[in-house]
């Protein structure tokens, strides 16, 4: 077994103004996603400039505020937010979704393509390899607030969390998908996505990647309490939400070099 690193949630406290790591993660996920966009748009041909990529970062942040916290909401506490509509909109108390932050990325992806002038996948294919190392990052606030853990083991680098009532070794889940969902998948899609593709086959190919990802760690996740498991007693909301992640991934990449091969209509 592993010791837990003690470790505040609070990074800095300015008096009553208080600063979680948490959030500090999502700044660094977004920054990130700048420096690297900018990375790409400096390459002769491009077609991006920085002045683009800064306002697409800021598009797609919105899309992850808002649409992350409508998910949750829905998709996690939809009864509480029945006895209580008001607090859909208390974002100090936590809870986001990164498949609603998903949904609202790809519309404000819609929405820069739209003002812009630019192709939907065009956007979509640029951005999406930046997106995991903001899900990496996400996945280390998770840990650093001992959050979201998984079930007890006995594995040797098993840890018991501070905010666990059992105060029993568990995998420590959160770090399972910093790795898959964050940097293999941020490895694959980077160098998928250096050289050109078929319109779509990168966001494509994110779909797969994060829903297998997000489906292998759950079965070390402990579900959400207020849900629990689902049919059978092993489903769980993240595999139900990540399954068709895989599906309309795969035929999208399959739909994105059937379109482009020789003699295709484009």
């Amino acid at each position: 077994m592993i010791t837990y690193p003690q470790i505040d949630p609070v990074a800095v406290s300015l008096g009553p103004l208080k600063v979680h790591w948490y959030g500090l993660m999502y700044m660094v996920g977004f920054a990130a996603a700048w420096w690297l966009g900018n990375r790409r748009a400096d390459k002769p041909n491009s077609g991006w400039t920085r002045e683009q990529v800064g306002d697409l970062v800021f598009y797609g942040a919105m899309g992850v505020i808002l649409g992350g916290r409508l998910g949750y909401v829905l998709f996690y506490n939809f009864d509480k937010f029945l006895a209580d509509p008001v607090w859909l909109f208390e974002v100090w108390t936590g809870g986001m979704s990164f498949h609603g932050g998903a949904i609202g990325v790809l519309v404000a992806f819609g929405l820069f393509a739209r003002k812009t002038g630019k192709r939907y996948f065009d956007v979509a294919d640029f951005m999406v390899p930046m997106v995991p190392i903001g899900l990496a990052a996400g996945r280390l606030g998770n840990f650093m607030n001992a959050e979201l853990w998984g079930h007890p083991s006995n594995v040797p680098w098993a840890m018991i969390f501070p905010t666990d009532p059992m105060q029993v070794p568990r995998h420590p889940s959160q770090l399972y998908e910093f790795a898959l969902e964050g940097v293999v998948l941020f490895l694959v899609l980077w160098f998928y996505s250096a050289r050109p593709r078929p319109a779509g086959a990168v966001t494509g190919l994110f779909g797969v990647g994060y829903g297998l990802g997000r489906i292998t760690c759950e079965f070390f996740r402990t579900p959400d309490v207020q849900i629990g498991y689902l049919h059978g007693g092993w489903l769980t909301e993240g595999m139900l939400l990540s399954a068709p992640m895989v599906v309309i991934g795969t035929a999208m990449v399959i739909w994105a070099y059937r379109r482009h091969q020789p003699g295709a209509t484009a």
